[in-house]
């Protein structure tokens, strides 16, 4: 092929080349250094981008907390959840609500209200839930579209403008005085703080006999529970605040407990008739009779008593177990008989032992056959459980708050000293050790190392000896 036939036939390809090319550069829209260009004059062409439309903002319609913990804010095209009191949120498509979600009852069935209430007298709680109107963030005051509060201190608000907040809900713990938009470090301890108050409320609520007793005492500034008693009685004394008591030149310290403060009065053998102010209720102590006891014993045993050295000895070991006792109502439910057996000696008879005066028997004695198990009255510590020299085998059970139960005269002692015991468990066997003219149980309580009439106790607890009305 000759020169000129060559390049006669490289024409097409040429051309096939240059058309390629076009084709590349209508398609990309750019030179080969990367910049739109004319192809006029090969000048940077002005490329306009089509503006994307801003959405309306995301307006919420309702929410609902169901505890601390769970609720959910309902939009027009889905719904977000949270379980963690609003620090975050997860969306969902679509509107449906579950049927607790969509409940009309009050939050979570209504128990935080209904806790609520037994307190609401005394001024600490009000079932009127705020409703406010505009809140104030900053400096701004906004609009508020609904608004919902779980406890008087704690609830959630949803503006009526969205881009008024960055989070769906703000919440407040103070009541409505500030609010914060979003969950933080404070907000999330005042929550905690309220969960215990509410465990507290509800712990001792479970205590008393009805809801009405409940809302009776733990509505009150101050409870006497019973508000009259005789001497050898105990009562239960409940504040709504910590403080002390001084009653019988004796000064007694109102410890922590559920959300009230408590103590023991124990009434000794020696209070008279009377009425007694005590903070800003009026304890009755009316007057009593107890019945008088004669008693034989041999000479050997009435010499025991003259052994003041080791009844000293004893009662320091004694003293020393019931100077400290739990912090807390250890009892899981009433008290129990610790053994069946013939009651041969009430509580409080004065006592005579070979015509002369001996003491008041301030506990009560129940006659078993020797060997007799004896049980726990109830739950409790073991103070001590030891030979004593007028006692015997003797246990003292501590059932918290300064109240201790005692045993003694047992022929074989079932627990050791620091055990901790249920209500019902063999702890002991029936005997007749120390100074005891037979086989027979001696129990007692005492309340701050005064001994209480243990009648007071049986198939019942403290909680419930709160007087009907009327």
């Amino acid at each position: 092929m000759s020169v000129k036939s060559r390049k006669r036939r490289q024409w097409p390809l040429l051309a096939g080349a240059c058309l390629l090319a076009a084709c590349v550069v209508i398609v990309v829209g750019k030179s080969p250094f990367g910049a739109p260009f004319s192809w006029k004059d090969n000048t940077p062409a002005v490329v306009v981008a089509t503006p994307i439309p801003t959405p309306p903002p995301r307006e919420a319609v309702e929410f609902r907390m169901l505890d601390f913990d769970r609720g959910w804010v309902k939009y027009a095209d889905g719904i977000a959840r949270t379980e963690d009191g609003g620090a975050q949120w997860q969306e969902a498509l679509g509107t449906d609500l579950t049927a607790e979600e969509a409940g009309n009852a009050l939050p979570i069935g209504g128990p935080i209200m209904e806790l609520l209430s037994l307190e609401a007298s005394s001024g600490s709680a009000s079932q009127d839930s705020p409703k406010p109107l505009t809140v104030t963030v900053g400096n701004a005051s906004l609009q508020v579209k609904q608004s919902q509060f779980l406890t008087p201190r704690i609830g959630w608000v949803l503006l009526a403008s969205t881009k008024d907040s960055k989070n769906p809900l703000l919440i407040t713990t103070d009541g409505g005085q500030t609010w914060v938009d979003g969950m933080t470090t404070e907000v999330k301890e005042a929550i905690l703080k309220e969960k215990k108050h509410l465990q507290q409320l509800k712990l001792e609520s479970a205590l008393y006999g009805t809801k009405d007793d409940a809302k009776a005492v733990i509505g009150s500034k101050w409870k006497l529970v019973p508000d009259s008693a005789a001497p050898g009685d105990v009562v239960l004394v409940r504040h709504n605040e910590p403080g002390s008591i001084t009653w019988l030149n004796k000064t007694y310290t109102l410890q922590p407990y559920g959300t009230g403060y408590f103590t023991y009065l124990p009434i000794t053998m020696s209070a008279k008739p009377g009425k007694y102010p005590i903070g800003d209720q009026t304890l009755t102590i009316e007057s009593k009779k107890f019945e008088t006891q004669y008693l034989k014993v041999t000479a050997q045993m009435e010499s025991m008593k003259q052994d003041t050295g080791r009844i000293a000895a004893d009662q320091k070991k004694i003293d020393l177990a019931r100077s400290k006792s739990e912090p807390e109502f250890l009892f899981s439910g009433p008290f129990v008989q610790p053994v069946e057996g013939i009651l041969t000696t009430p509580y409080g008879h004065t006592r005579y032992v070979n015509g002369k005066y001996d003491s008041s028997h301030m506990a009560i004695d129940l006659a078993a056959k020797e060997g007799t198990p004896i049980k726990a009255t109830n739950d409790g510590v073991v103070a001590l459980a030891e030979t004593l020299y007028l006692t015997g085998n003797a246990i003292y059970i501590d059932h918290g708050m300064g109240l201790f139960s005692q045993y003694a005269h047992l022929s074989e002692l079932r627990v050791k000293t620091g055990d901790r015991v249920k209500q019902g468990d063999i702890i002991g066997l029936v005997g007749t050790t120390g100074f005891s003219t037979g086989p027979h149980l001696h129990f007692t309580f005492w309340a701050h190392n005064v001994q209480v009439n243990p009648n007071l106790f049986f198939n019942t607890t403290p909680f419930r000896w709160v007087q009907p009305k009327g």
